[in-house]
């Protein structure tokens, strides 16, 4: 186990309306502390649009409860400088536990986000959601026991899974690569045995979230493509907030389908035929080089594998991948037209491992999308490689206990008495 540096990701904030409960203002506050876009008083009065009694009212009672830490100054020069606020680092723990289809990587945090420790484990989703879920249990034990004393307590923990997943329930529908876990109740069973808080969500979107949040906010709207044992996507809205449509789905684009190349005669695995997925994915590229290298004696059973021969410049394994790459990009260059986001994110091993699988994405979406789509389309590797998941989870878990109704449990669970009476904001 280890502890990395993850970026501080912004926090959406709640929209402040005429006489809002003191939930909502208590939440903005915090929200705004705890991603750094306000780091002293007058800072908030600016950044929440309300008068300075007001703004001072619900501040201090936030640092009454032991949320909210003020001292130390927030800059030098002339004059009284302004005290650094900042969310109180004992105030309480989110974890994150990004699931992958191999393996999965976890991440301990405080209140604004700082990692505290993190770690990565090896899974097998064929084991079952008990064992895999035991084991991620176990993983995030240890990190709470490397990253606090037990005296901080933890108050919500955010799961990515590596298929689609009803958000509301906190179970996998139907998950292509994981048998046995279909409406297996993941959030249910962990916040039994965490006592706090689990929120469950597909992979990619938390890989999505985390991405967005920690580029300027002129990048948005965003698609996250991850190319990996499947190909799935993400989408961010120009405010900063996960699209998952009416039931979750949105983004699950390895079943969109793609004619050329002989595509339409592949059928895949949910059984339809044509999906980029059975055509495209980084596990069909590597049967794919597996079957042009049956000479020899070197099989390849993991992405990373295929990653790393293209790093190297392996001619066949570059050919595999140009090959997927224009199948990948057929599916982008249609999701420009029904999306038109600001930027394409690629994910995944094979993302990172050299400029082919970007270039080939990217000559078949100039090709084939129209202009109004492409002209300032940014189209990039992740910036998180990673670490996206992790952040997108942290987000997630963050702004669950710094919602409206979560700051005010959190401060009476400090104050060991009821924070619903205190004062209720004003203009």
């Amino acid at each position: 186990m280890s502890t990395s540096t993850l970026p501080r990701a912004r926090l959406s904030v709640p929209t402040l309306r005429f006489r809002d409960g003191g939930g909502l203002l208590y939440s903005t506050l915090a929200r705004l502390i705890a991603s750094g876009t306000a780091v002293h008083r007058a800072d908030l009065v600016e950044r929440a649009g309300l008068a300075r009694s007001t703004v001072t009212r619900h501040l201090d009672a936030l640092i009454e409860a032991g949320v909210v830490a003020e001292g130390g100054a927030a800059r030098a020069g002339r004059g009284r400088p302004p005290q650094l606020l900042t969310l109180n680092p004992g105030a309480g723990l989110v974890a994150a536990a990004d699931i992958g289809a191999r393996d999965a990587r976890l991440a301990v945090a405080d209140l604004s986000q700082n990692p505290l420790a993190t770690g990565h484990i090896a899974v097998d989703l064929a084991q079952g959601p008990e064992a895999v879920l035991g084991e991620v249990e176990a993983a995030l034990r240890e990190l709470l026991a490397t990253a606090a004393d037990g005296s901080v307590p933890l108050c919500a923990v955010a799961v990515g899974l590596p298929g689609p997943v009803d958000h509301a329930a906190g179970a996998p529908v139907r998950p292509p690569i994981m048998p046995g876990w279909d409406g297996h109740p993941v959030g249910d069973t962990l916040a039994e045995r965490f006592g706090c808080a689990v929120l469950v969500d597909n992979d990619v979107n938390l890989m999505a979230l985390g991405e967005a949040r920690s580029l300027p906010e002129d990048q948005l709207p965003l698609l996250f493509v991850k190319v990996s044992t499947g190909i799935g996507g993400g989408l961010v809205s120009a405010d900063g907030e996960l699209h998952r449509g009416a039931d979750g789905a949105a983004g699950d684009i390895g079943h969109l389908p793609v004619t050329s190349g002989g595509a339409s005669e592949v059928v895949c695995r949910c059984g339809k035929s044509g999906c980029v997925e059975a055509v495209a994915s980084a596990a069909v590229m590597v049967r794919h080089l597996n079957a042009a290298r049956a000479t020899t004696s070197s099989v390849l059973r993991r992405t990373g594998d295929l990653a790393r021969l293209v790093a190297h410049g392996d001619p066949e394994a570059l050919r595999v991948v140009r090959a997927g790459a224009e199948r990948i990009g057929e599916v982008v260059a249609l999701l420009l037209h029904v999306y038109n986001p600001a930027r394409v994110v690629l994910g995944g091993a094979l993302a990172g491992a050299g400029d082919e699988l970007l270039a080939g994405v990217r000559s078949v979406v100039y090709r084939q999308a129209l202009p109004l789509a492409t002209r300032r389309l940014v189209l990039e590797p992740s910036t998180l490689a990673d670490r996206a998941g992790r952040v997108g989870a942290t987000v997630l878990a963050v702004e669950h206990v710094l919602s409206p109704d979560g700051v005010v449990d959190l401060m009476e669970r400090r104050l060991g008495r009821s924070a619903k009476g205190r004062p209720s904001p004003t203009s």
